[in-house]
């Protein structure tokens, strides 16, 4: 096995041993949009039906600020006939053409279902349709009546029309949404400029969606050659550790593991065995944050036009929350896998061959997360700096976002000693770096929201409560690691939890002496 491989087993046998933990049963399936098992909807519909056995997960797992959920009966008339109506405020919320996706979850449950029943009691369903509003975390494993006081779930009591609910709404968030409100097309509903703190915090929607857009991306194009592979074992190394998005650190841990059964070194990527691989490997697949993912829109990266922003703003928001979140030793390595990473996977060329141009010109190694955080700063900005004179020349940048010069002073005041104009109107900032990095730290890991420090403790909490992943689970079944190497890895990287990592090779450990003998 090639040595890059091998790390690579080791490290994801590590990262899944506290990430086994968390998983519980296998994630609720979202439908926002791709409707697949559980969640599944009729063709076109917007809102989410739902039932006993996947709610509580469902609600639980969800990332919407608020949820509206319908309770109704399949044979009673004035249930078909609001259909329409809740369909033409889910479609505002729900799906890759909504207008405002994440905001709110608009879901629906059949109480003529027999194995509802239970469901639509422990909610007091008394009448058709019966809506109600809440947190979607509140819905998971409570239970509501019209006398409990202080109550997160309120009841929907003037929704009969769709004009009726989506005030109603309006009211509950103090919004002005209309029936009317279109995709990339109502532009007082877009995000606020990309320097808002405030609206950053949903970024964590968009780092998944362009970490599972470029794995798309480098399966669709058979990017993985035999001169590539290491390049990729190694990013997929750095989202193990450090991605933002719990379940996307556990996506790559799993594709870790399996990927020299995916993508063996010694195999050309020209012979039949290849591509009837390539075939299997797209059959499954793979989702790397999760089934729901790509979900097929963007939030903090929505661009008023279709055709701006989204993947290439994702991707570098996940680079960022990468530099601040790892550790001054890591600093230079991962300034490598990141380059090789835009150069070998990154799909527009003239922007692969500019960014790799900027990292070759890099002459002392890295020994800092600062100093690699501030590097990757000043790039972005020299970036956007050349896009931005090419985009007002040709006009093709988003005149909702155009590229600005990053942050921008009312952001972060103390970022600047000084700034003025040149004779061509660039801007040019005498910058404080000793108060830029703590300000990258904050935007790009504080305030972009994650699961990202889960400590051993908090994981075995969640062991109890959600049940450990069995030792048959597939995804922990393809690699065998001594217990001293699973430790040693452990070791070194702290972000695992050395106990956690010993525990599970010892488990398995034994699993695979018992199966040769």
């Amino acid at each position: 096995m090639a040595p890059a491989a091998a790390s690579a087993r080791l490290l994801a046998l590590g990262a899944v041993a506290i990430l086994a933990f968390a998983a519980g049963s296998a994630d609720a399936l979202r439908s926002l949009g791709v409707r697949d098992g559980a969640g599944a909807a009729a063709e076109g519909d917007a809102a989410v039906d739902l039932n006993a056995t996947n709610f509580d997960a469902f609600l639980k797992a969800s990332r919407e600020s608020f949820a509206v959920v319908e309770f109704f009966a399949h044979w009673c008339p004035a249930c078909r006939n609001y259909k329409p109506h809740y369909e033409k405020v889910a479609k505002l919320f729900n799906g890759p053409d909504a207008a405002h996706p994440g905001r709110i979850l608009m879901a629906r449950v059949d109480c003529a279902s027999k194995v509802n029943v239970d469901l639509c009691s422990r909610f007091s369903v008394d009448h058709y349709p019966f809506l109600l509003w809440g947190p979607p975390a509140k819905f998971a494993s409570a239970k509501w009546d019209r006398k409990q006081e202080k109550s997160e779930i309120k009841l929907i009591d003037d929704g009969r029309t769709a004009e009726r609910l989506l005030k109603w709404i309006n009211k509950q968030l103090e919004s002005s949404f209309t029936l009317d409100d279109k995709k990339y097309e109502n532009e007082s509903t877009l995000p606020k400029n990309a320097s808002d703190p405030a609206q950053v915090v949903q970024a964590i929607y968009d780092v998944e969606e362009a970490t599972a857009h470029a794995l798309q991306i480098i399966l669709e194009h058979k990017m993985i050659k035999s001169e590539t592979r290491d390049s990729l074992v190694r990013f997929l190394q750095i989202l193990v550790a450090h991605h933002p998005s719990k379940r996307c650190r556990r996506g790559s841990a799993e594709l870790l593991i399996n990927f020299d059964d995916h993508w063996p070194s010694n195999l050309s990527l020209s012979s039949p065995e290849s591509s009837k691989l390539l075939e299997n490997v797209a059959a499954e697949n793979h989702k790397i944050c999760g089934k729901e993912v790509p979900r097929g829109y963007w939030m903090f990266c929505r661009g008023s036009k279709s055709e701006t922003r989204g993947f290439s703003c994702g991707l570098w928001v996940l680079l960022h929350s990468l530099t601040v979140r790892i550790g001054d030793g890591e600093s230079q390595s991962t300034f490598t896998s990141i380059c090789d990473f835009i150069h070998n996977f990154f799909i527009c060329e003239e922007c692969s061959r500019h960014f790799y141009e900027m990292c070759s010109s890099v002459s002392v190694p890295f020994k800092s997360a600062r100093d690699l955080s501030l590097w990757l700063w000043s790039t972005h900005n020299k970036v956007n700096a050349r896009l931005m004179k090419e985009e007002h020349d040709l006009g093709t940048g988003d005149p909702s976002f155009p590229k600005v010069i990053w942050p921008p002073k009312p952001l972060c005041p103390s970022c600047y000693r000084s700034s003025s104009k040149t004779g061509d109107g660039a801007v040019q900032v005498d910058w404080n770096e000793d108060e830029i990095f703590p300000f990258l730290v904050n935007y790009y890991g504080k305030t972009l929201v994650s699961s990202y420090k889960e400590t051993y403790m908090e994981s075995l909490q969640e062991k109890k409560q959600v049940g450990l992943v069995s030792d048959d689970s597939p995804s922990l079944s393809a690699a065998r690691v001594p217990i001293g190497a699973a430790l040693g890895v452990a070791i070194a990287s702290c972000t695992f939890g050395a106990l956690a990592c010993f525990w599970r090779a010892q488990q398995k450990n034994r699993k695979q002496r018992k199966n040769w003998n």
